[in-house]
């Protein structure tokens, strides 16, 4: 979970001035965690603790309004536990998904807790497309498969066209925040990379939707390669208030990740 958290505080200040290249700082004075963060250690707390996904999701808008959210899910999030979910194809459901694929126990279990934690929200079907194909991955990847395969399920099961390099795809990709314009493109920033650092990189410089993208691609390289850099992970885990801290530091220790203090 700490590879998306890194992405998303890294990917952070190119969101409103996205760049084209892969030369630039991995953190400044002014890199900061958003709502890719926020939400996905929501969906953590929720695994650690048995809560519904709504309910934590919810409460940690409550306790964070103003890290970056979607207008649509700022409605949802302030209305009553009865607020139906507004059928969103966005990639909100597959930024914050990573927790379930390290707490899942195969992939099936995989695949139906994206889909819950997806579909309070995005609960249109590419939605819950995004967040399960993100979650599949991740946990294909953990389990040692190979770039190449995860590829293969990837466009087998969920349709996605994964045979761009993000070299082709860098000069015409803008904005998009829908997961089929978003997790397709941070696979194969994963994909063309060396190592966790280079995959960031990469997503940053399709020159999109910045900080979701890095999200979204760090979470597949840390699968991928077993840890994030300890520099990246101090960097990270120094933006982020003491309570956000304390659910990481709890689910790393929980599921025996890499990153514990």
């Amino acid at each position: 979970m700490i590879g998306a958290i890194a992405g998303d505080i890294i990917g952070s200040i190119y969101e409103c001035h996205p760049i084209k290249t892969t030369e630039f700082p991995l953190f400044r004075a002014d890199s900061c965690f958003t709502d890719d963060t926020v939400l996905s250690i929501a969906i953590a707390d929720a695994v650690l603790n048995g809560t519904a996904y709504a309910d934590s999701l919810r409460a940690y808008y409550r306790r964070y309004p103003t890290a970056g959210y979607g207008g649509s899910f700022e409605h949802w999030a302030e209305s009553d536990s009865l607020a139906p979910p507004y059928n969103s194809w966005g990639n909100g459901s597959a930024m914050r998904v990573s927790p379930i694929a390290y707490a899942a126990r195969n992939l099936e279990q995989a695949l139906a807790e994206a889909k819950a934690s997806a579909e309070v929200t995005h609960n249109h079907p590419e939605g819950i497309k995004g967040a399960q194909a993100t979650a599949a991955a991740i946990f294909l990847l953990r389990q040692g498969e190979t770039r190449k395969a995860v590829k293969s399920y990837l466009e087998t099961q969920f349709g996605y066209d994964l045979s761009s390099s993000i070299a082709q795809l860098r000069p015409h990709y803008e904005f998009d925040v829908s997961c089929q314009g978003t997790v397709p493109a941070a696979f194969i920033a994963f994909l063309d990379a060396e190592d966790y650092e280079n995959t960031v990189r990469l997503a940053v410089s399709l020159g999109g939707d910045s900080d979701t993208l890095a999200c979204i691609a760090g979470s597949f390289a840390e699968a991928y390669y077993g840890s994030v850099p300890a520099e990246i992970v101090a960097q990270a885990l120094q933006r982020l208030p003491s309570d956000l801290g304390k659910i990481v530091q709890q689910f790393a220790q929980q599921f025996q990740l890499h990153y514990v203090n």
